[in-house]
């Protein structure tokens, strides 16, 4: 989540809404057994401790990412591994602990 969006309320729900137009991809940082018991449905999960290879998942580097974990606080970190890798379109955009929408349980 950036700076910008915590005086204008954007949320992590608003986010995921728009993800469904405009192609985003929804990359969960979680750790598997995290993501298994629920994240936003079409997530991508690769777990903080794997970031360094999101290439291999993630191959477009032109790509919007939208970038969770629980809090925001992995996400963060994880957006930063992944611009310097040159994905220059990831954006943190919180934690599904605030989430209000529907999780999709399992792998």
């Amino acid at each position: 989540m950036g700076i910008l969006d915590m005086f204008t309320g954007r949320d992590m729900d608003a986010y995921v809404e728009e993800a469904k137009g405009n192609g985003a991809t929804l990359v969960d940082v979680r750790e598997p057994s995290e993501f298994g018991r629920g994240h936003v449905e079409g997530a991508v999960n690769i777990p903080l401790g794997s970031i360094a290879s999101a290439d291999k998942t993630l191959t477009d580097k032109d790509a919007l990412l939208y970038v969770y974990c629980l809090s925001g606080a992995r996400s963060s970190r994880a957006v930063s591994k992944l611009k310097s890798m040159g994905y220059a379109n990831a954006t943190n955009i919180g934690g599904i602990g605030s989430y209000r929408g529907a999780v999709v349980q399992g792998n």
